[in-house]
């Protein structure tokens, strides 16, 4: 017992691995994209909420996905379920000619506006009617299992987007300050 450990402990500095882990990817896995606009990887979501803050309707897909072809999918979806809509408000990202086409084709009397950052202003300016979605996000994001993207599936991230979206509700209806 020279050392003055008096039992024979391993070094602090080695550590034992097991000599094979398993691999941390497999085919159940959905693809994350990479978006070439905001040089990220990961997912995109796509929301489409009421002028409350109420989430109506979400799409989680690759990042890979241009937002004209993920707002077409969210569309599809939108199909029969919410007749008494009159007007919807875009982002710039979804003026494309494809996506007015595919509205029109699935709820012909559904009128889009888009609403568009100006050029004169620099920095952050808080659009008219886009805010919403932004602060919806932002709410949606105070939950830890939303705010990081670390789901494998697209479908379990999108229940973790549901799930937050229902205890703002629930706070909304147990404090309607």
């Amino acid at each position: 017992m020279a050392s003055g450990r008096g039992r024979r402990q391993p070094h602090r500095r080695r550590h034992r691995q097991p000599e094979r882990e398993a691999p941390k990817k497999g085919a159940s896995i959905d693809p994350h994209g990479f978006d070439a606009g905001k040089k990220i990887k990961g997912k995109r979501r796509h929301l489409f909420v009421d002028t409350q803050d109420l989430l109506l309707l979400a799409l989680v897909h690759s990042a890979g996905v241009q937002d004209r072809d993920g707002g077409v999918a969210l569309l599809a979806m939108l199909f029969g379920r919410f007749p008494f809509l009159e007007k919807l408000f875009a982002d710039s990202a979804y003026q494309e000619p494809i996506f007015a086409d595919t509205l029109g084709k699935i709820m012909p009397r559904l009128e889009i506006e888009i609403v568009k950052r100006s050029e004169q202003v620099k920095g952050f300016v808080k659009l008219p009617k886009r805010w919403i979605v932004e602060r919806t996000i932002a709410w949606l994001n105070r939950c830890r299992r939303v705010a990081k993207d670390r789901e494998n599936l697209n479908l379990s991230a999108l229940m973790f987007l549901r799930f937050a979206s229902i205890r703002l509700i629930l706070r909304k209806l147990c404090n309607p300050t």
